[in-house]
This record gives structure tokens, C-alpha cells and sequence, in this order.
């Protein structure tokens, strides 16, 4: 039998064990590695900001001669999520995916925000995410604030310094949300000593950071004309205007104690537990401090700490529970979109989260009747699947030892092997990491 780490290390930082994939001998080695390695997702080819260009140009194209409605953007974005789901089901880097998972969330941009933010979902995970979860905090950060999908999503694409020419020409001007959210949720965190004038100093600073939706050049432009002029006085710091000066601003956010704290409750809640422990936030902020943002070394440190080795004191988010049972199945690929629906129905539609500040990571958001009830229906399904593996082989492979007598011997009691299975997976120790 697997040990009782090397299971829980699945569970706890990966996506869940997979079928009866080898388990490794030096479970801290293993971890490490995991976040060492090269992404594989990022050596092949995926999801780009030109190809949402020609999508949508093909379906407005489409419409105007055939006065037919297409999908357009929207089958792109299925597309993306479908593969995105895919590879967190066979992947072998399941840590560094969940990683990945873990700062799409923090840096949410959702599918409810309309139609191009939906087909820029996939390139903004590959281009402003992915590369950086093992990196600099700073980097990541300038990423997203430089990616189409976020400046769509918050609406700065549209934001016009009221002084700017195209703001005089056209009577428009500053949308606050990007910068609002950036200090909220993304960096500083609230109670952190910015004000309403910082947030909208902060606003004018990202001014002229916009969209090009033109074939030839899309993707990211800066703007002059309707970029905000003169200085700005931001939390006690002057800026000039310009793109290179809101780079310096986004530099000195990164690296203000107030984020770092911020981005230390975040993962320790993530990892560790809902309720962060103060001793262990500490540790994740002086490792930040002492290597400027690195968020590979604050992964180790979350690896090092007893905290994270307390069994089951995570509650799985519905998304996880699905990629769970599937690694738990192994078994061949269902059809096209099928994980996607299963998200949408257990109430995690996946990269839709309804507010900026992404989908819940405490157990109470996820534990009430209605939402077990829908996911035991689930479970059935899954279990029903040719070829579904023997419920107490599932519960060795997966939690081993942690896997109660309680639920053992509701399994025994079962009157088919599929019940048995759904059993299982609708057990409180499968629901938990």
C-alpha cells in the first residue's frame, strides 16, 4: 500500500492520484521536482490572442452572410477550458497545475464578462499565468495588468484619462475597476492604507493600457492619447505619465509588505487551512521578503510545514472533486465538454467565476445540502462508467489509511459494485484533501 504522505501529497498539493500511477519513495523530492520541471502545456503549441482575433472576425463574417447565428468566441472558450480540464486529468505535473489553477483563481478573469474576455480565457492562462507560477510574484503581476483579458474584464480597455485628447475629443473617462481590484484583491489587500483618491491615482496611472483587436497587431498597445497627463501621487510616491512609469508602480505594489502578507494568507489558506495559521502566513511573508516574490521558494516553505500535512482539513472544491474521481477512474476520455457541463452543474462553472474575486476557497461556501445532494447524483454517473475500477481498490489507491471505517463499511454494505463506487466518491474523506 502507498504511505499515508505520498497519498496525501496527491491530494493536498496535487490533483489527486491518477489510477494506480507509481507513488514517489522521498515525497519532499518529489514535491520539489514537481515545481522545478519545465510546464509541458507551455512546449506546445495553444491557445493564442490572434487566433481569438480571426475567430471572431469569421463569426461576425459568417453572420453577415448567412444570417446565421454563430458561437464564435464562445466555442473557442470551450475549446480552451475543455483542454485545460483534459490535461489536469492525464497530467504528470499535477502540483504545478494545481499551482496553475491556484493564481488563475487569484487573478480571476471569467467568461461572464462577455464575448471577447471569453475567447482570450485560454491565451491569458497560457501567456500571463502559466510562466510564472514558479517565478517572481512582480512578474506575474505585470503580466496580467498587460493581458487583454484582464483589461477587458475590468474594463480598462475603455478607461480614458478625462485630460487625455481622447478624452477632451470624446467627453470620456477613468473606469476604476481594474485599479480598484488590482490593490483589493490582486495585491495590497483591503485594510492595507490605500484610499479612494490612491485607487483613483492608481486608475489614471493604468490609463492608455488597452486592446488591439486588429489582426496585424493584437494583443497589448499603450496609448498615449488616452493615457492620463502629468504626475500622480500614489500612497505618498509621485509617477510621471507614461507606460513605463505605471510599470514602476506596479513594481513597488508587488513588493509592498502589505501584498506580500496578502498573497501569503491567500496560499496558505489554499494549502494549509481555512482558517490561515498566523505562524505559517509569517513563514510564507519572510520567505517572500527575503527572495523578492518568489513563488516557487513560497511553495517550499508551505511544503516544509507540519501544517500541511494534517490530513483532510481541506474541503475540495466541486471543480477538484471532478478532476479527483477522474484521476481516480483513469479510464478513457469522455466525451467532448462533459467535464466542463459537470462544472457548470455542481456549481464551479470552470473559469466563471461570478465575482473579480474569484470562486470561494473555504469548506462553508461549498457544504450545503443542495450542492452534496448534486454531487452524489454525479458520483453515480461516474461510478455507473464501463470499466470503473472496484470501490475499495479506488480507496486504497487514494486515501489508504484515511479512509474511515465508517466508510468502508458503508461500501461493504452496498448492494452493487456501483454504488459501492459512488459511495466513495461522495464519502467526506474522498470530499476532502
Amino acid at each position: 500500500m502507498a504511505s499515508s504522505d505520498a497519498l496525501h501529497a496527491f491530494r493536498r498539493f496535487g490533483l489527486g492520484r491518477r489510477g494506480t500511477e507509481p507513488v514517489p519513495s522521498d515525497v519532499p523530492q518529489w514535491l520539489r521536482l514537481q515545481l522545478s520541471e519545465p510546464d509541458p502545456l507551455l512546449a506546445e503549441p495553444g491557445p493564442t490572442i490572434g487566433n481569438a482575433v480571426r475567430v471572431d472576425r469569421d463569426h461576425w463574417a459568417a453572420r453577415k452572410l448567412t444570417a446565421m447565428p454563430t458561437e464564435g468566441l464562445a466555442d473557442l472558450f470551450l475549446e480552451d477550458t475543455t483542454m485545460l480540464l483534459r490535461h489536469a486529468v492525464t497530467t504528470d505535473f499535477p502540483v504545478r497545475e494545481r499551482l496553475v489553477w491556484f493564481w488563475s483563481n487569484h487573478f480571476t478573469v471569467s467568461e461572464r464578462a462577455g464575448n471577447r474576455p471569453l475567447g482570450l480565457i485560454g491565451p491569458y492562462v497560457r501567456d500571463a499565468i502559466r510562466p510564472h507560477v514558479t517565478g517572481k510574484f512582480v512578474d506575474m503581476l505585470k503580466a496580467v495588468m498587460r493581458h487583454p483579458a484582464m483589461l477587458y474584464y475590468l474594463d480598462n480597455a475603455s478607461s480614458v484619462g478625462p485630460n487625455s485628447p481622447v478624452g477632451i475629443k470624446e467627453h470620456r473617462g477613468i473606469n476604476e475597476n481594474l485599479g480598484r481590484e488590482c490593490l483589493e484583491l490582486h495585491t495590497l489587500g483591503v485594510g492595507s492604507g490605500y484610499t479612494q483618491r490612491d485607487v483613483t491615482a492608481f486608475s489614471e496611472i493604468l490609463t492608455g493600457r488597452t486592446v488591439s483587436w486588429d489582426p496585424d497587431t493584437a494583443g497589448f498597445v499603450f496609448r498615449a492619447d488616452m493615457h492620463e497627463p502629468g504626475p500622480k501621487m500614489f500612497m505618498g510616491h509621485e509617477y510621471a505619465e507614461g507606460l513605463e512609469s505605471s510599470e514602476t508602480a506596479l513594481e513597488w505594489i508587488a513588493r509592498h509588505p502589505a501584498t506580500r502578507r496578502h498573497i501569503a494568507t491567500q496560499m496558505v489558506r489554499h494549502y494549509v487551512n481555512d482558517v490561515p495559521p498566523p505562524t505559517c502566513v509569517a513563514r510564507v511573508e519572510k520567505v517572500l521578503n527575503d527572495t523578492d516574490g518568489d513563488l516557487q521558494q513560497a511553495m517550499f516553505a508551505i511544503i516544509d510545514m507540519d501544517e500541511a500535512w494534517v490530513p483532510l482539513t481541506k474541503f475540495r472544491a466541486p471543480v477538484e472533486h471532478i478532476i479527483a474521481v477522474q484521476r481516480a477512474l483513469d479510464l478513457p476520455e469522455q466525451p467532448n465538454n462533459a467535464l466542463f457541463r459537470a462544472s457548470a452543474v455542481l456549481g464551479q462553472k470552470f473559469m466563471g467565476p461570478i465575482l473579480p474575486n474569484g470562486w470561494p476557497e473555504t469548506a462553508d461556501d461549498w457544504l450545503s445540502g443542495g450542492a452534496l445532494l448534486e454531487r452524489a447524483d454525479w458520483a453515480m454517473t461516474q461510478a455507473s462508467r464501463p470499466g470503473a475500477p472496484a470501490a475499495e481498490r479506488v480507496a486504497e489507491t487514494t486515501l489508504g489509511d484515511h479512509c474511515s471505517p465508517s466508510t468502508r463499511a458503508a461500501m461493504k454494505a452496498c448492494p452493487t459494485p456501483t454504488e459501492a463506487l459512488a459511495t466513495l466518491f461522495a464519502s467526506p474523506e474522498f470530499m476532502r484533501r
